[in-house]
């Protein structure tokens, strides 16, 4: 289900995601948007709607450190653990093989762009962008497409998802967007 896209100049984050709502052969447009805010982060969700509304509605997000210096450290450490317990409490997360798994989503905050996946690994791209879900590869291509060009972020952003929708029978508008620029610290 879905396509997630997160874009950064490296000054705002733009994470947008489309409203689909799949199972087996059906496909519905849903009103609880994937993308939102939780203090000064912005995050868009694929995988499970349940994993979005713990991430949006009990998900106590911890404070950032003070300074740039060591954000993605503590995106790999105490943002994770608080991920992790949030989802063990609500009922969401699983163990498999001694191996704790959760789901992907994209976190956006001061102006740097992280991918966490099922496994809880913290990546940040060095392009500047990402997507998840499974209109993801087509929402990569329009945003390398886009790169370079005078597009604003929010723009390159809803290409993707427009692209997506296109190709795959998985992503459906219409499409939330949220930025940094308005939920920063």
């Amino acid at each position: 289900m879905t396509a997630i896209v997160g874009i950064t100049d490296g000054n705002t984050v733009v994470i947008a995601g489309d409203s689909a709502g799949v199972g087996g052969d059906v496909t519905q447009p849903r009103l609880d948007a994937k993308v939102f805010s939780n203090g000064p982060y912005v995050i868009g969700y694929t995988t499970s709607f349940r994993m979005g509304q713990i991430l949006r509605y009990t998900f106590k997000a911890p404070a950032l450190p003070d300074s740039e210096d060591g954000l993605h450290a503590f995106m790999c450490t105490s943002f994770i653990n608080g991920v992790r317990e949030g989802l063990k409490d609500g009922g969401w997360a699983s163990k498999n093989n001694d191996q704790e798994e959760g789901g992907s989503f994209l976190v956006g905050v001061r102006g740097r762009l992280f991918e966490i996946g099922h496994d809880y690994q913290v990546g940040e791209m060095a392009d500047g962008y990402t997507a998840v879900g499974c209109g993801a590869e087509i929402a990569l291509g329009a945003l390398h497409a886009t790169d370079n060009t005078d597009m604003t972020l929010q723009a390159r952003a809803v290409a993707a998802l427009e692209a997506a929708a296109h190709f795959s029978t998985c992503v459906r508008p219409p499409f939330t967007i949220v930025d940094t620029a308005k939920h920063e610290d």
